[in-house]
């Protein structure tokens, strides 16, 4: 599992691990009943303190992407369709965000843009 921290980002690390952890989940990186470093290996392996990464699996099973067995770790649960689809749209949403940004920056007008996505729209239909 490969999970990149960054120590001096505005988010928070436990927020970090959670995003990070869900992606690779909803991209089924990590496949359902795979289990998920224990929290000492994973503190260790991120730089940051095991109450940390608890408080990230602790928010990853309230929101049922994985499951906790005392003893024997954590394990993936099977993927909600619904929960990869709302994150599709997210991610979808902050990309257009930043080609939105983009374009007026580069001084591109709504109309001009919206003339664009609709052309490659109809390029995908055909």
């Amino acid at each position: 599992m490969k999970i990149i921290i960054q120590h001096n980002s505005m988010v928070p690390i436990y927020e970090q691990l959670v995003n990070q952890i869900k992606s690779l989940i909803l991209e089924e990186s990590l496949k359902e009943n795979e289990p998920l470093p224990s929290v000492r290996v994973l503190a260790k392996e991120i730089k940051a303190s095991a109450l940390t990464v608890k408080k990230a699996y602790d928010l990853l099973e309230q929101e049922g992407f994985i499951t906790t067995i005392h003893g024997k770790g954590s394990f993936v649960l099977a993927v909600n369709r619904h929960a990869k689809r709302e994150n599709l749209l997210y991610s979808t949403q902050e990309e257009l965000e930043q080609v939105i940004k983009k374009a007026q920056q580069a001084g591109i007008s709504k109309a001009e843009l919206a003339e664009l996505v609709a052309m490659i729209l109809e390029e995908e239909e055909a």
